[in-house]
């Protein structure tokens, strides 16, 4: 058999699909098709996309000569399952069970496993979902919170982190199963991760308000000030959870998500807009430094990705709090479809064994 494999990514964003080809560790074609708000307006519910994104999906290779039945593996972004380690899954029936029913709630994400299942039926050949955003690694101690009806839950940048630690692992010539990094996913989401040993033993919840402020979250808040706002009577619950996450950090403080603004609006000598931007980096500088605790300060490298990435000056103020720690090393953007593939590659030539999805421990 040969060692070269193609392979079809299909990752479902919130207004877009990106599709991607590969031709092992090589990309060879790609595609990112819009949704507008119209398109997307009759539709309720996530599950009810489906048919519509799989056709766009189906169209949009055909017009680019792909056929089907010519991959030898696809592979969906994983959604909002119960716990798992990380990975590379097999789709099977509890896996596409649990998304459908929307065990830890509905996201876009939850149509990337049953619309890769569905052509790899077409194709005959293997559906896989790898490191999807419920990846709970994280030790005993770091799930305490302080009251154990609110114990610490780990839903974070998952696939994009595992990516890029292998990637700064093999560039300072180590192996991931050998290594402790500090990994930071900086875009509309922030996630900070302990890796150690190929495990991400500690990490913030990044959906639902832990953690460093974003963009469009806010972060960890003070409790006992937020208990009061809750019964204040002023907000509703869905407008609480709007603030915690949509409509809070930048957007709270700035009115906008859009960091280009930000970045020039800082140019022009906007004093309110640099110390907010200056303020989620002390944050998120801080929570690195949290997570060099948790590795008792043995940290190889420190590594930054993500859109935020991109920015020099922010990046220049984290390295500035943090650099005393350890080498710190940048990718910037996301490499989530290079890390779909790349899954599957590593199944399809051996290198390690397809993980089945049987969870034993349920939502926390």
């Amino acid at each position: 058999m040969s060692d070269t494999y193609q392979i079809l990514a299909i990752n479902p964003g919130s207004t877009s699909t990106k599709i991607s080809v590969f031709e092992s560790e090589k990309e060879v074609w790609s595609a990112k098709i819009c949704h507008s708000n119209d398109e997307l307006a009759g539709f309720d519910h996530i599950f009810e996309q489906y048919d519509f994104r799989k056709d766009v999906i189906e169209k949009e290779l055909e017009e680019a000569g792909y056929d089907i039945p010519s991959f030898d593996a696809i592979v969906g972004r994983g959604g909002l399952l119960y716990p798992v380690e990380g990975g590379t899954y097999e789709v099977n029936e509890k896996l596409l069970e649990d998304l459908r029913a929307g065990v830890q709630g509905e996201h876009v994400s939850n149509l990337g496993a049953p619309i890769a299942n569905e052509l790899a039926h077409e194709a005959h050949c293997p559906a896989f979902i790898v490191d999807p955003v419920v990846v709970d690694e994280m030790e005993p101690l770091a799930r305490f919170s302080g009251h154990p009806d609110l114990p610490r839950r780990s839903i974070f940048h998952a696939l994009n982190q595992k990516s890029v630690a292998r990637k700064a692992s093999s560039d300072i010539k180590k192996s991931y199963d050998k290594v402790n990094l500090i990994v930071v996913h900086l875009g509309g989401g922030i996630s900070v991760g302990a890796h150690k040993a190929g495990r991400v033993i500690d990490v913030n919840n990044a959906l639902n308000g832990d953690g460093p402020f974003t963009p469009e979250r806010s972060g960890g808040l003070p409790v006992g000030d937020l208990t009061a706002l809750c019964f204040s009577g002023k907000y509703t619950l869905p407008e609480v959870k709007k603030m915690i996450k949509g409509a809070g950090g930048i957007v709270a403080y700035l009115g906008t998500n859009d960091m280009r603004l930000v970045e020039d609006k800082i140019r022009e000598g906007d004093r309110k807009y640099a110390l907010v931007y200056e303020a989620m980096a002390y944050q998120i500088s801080k929570e690195i430094g949290a997570m060099a605790t948790v590795l008792e300060g043995n940290v190889d490298a420190i590594v930054l990705t993500g859109g935020i990435a991109y920015d020099r000056n922010f990046v220049e103020m984290i390295r500035s709090r943090t650099g005393f720690i350890a080498e710190i090393l940048v990718y910037q953007g996301e490499m989530e479809m290079e890390a779909l593939a790349l899954g599957g590659l590593r199944v399809l030539r051996k290198e390690e064994n397809a993980k089945i999805y049987n969870p034993r421990r349920k939502v926390l």
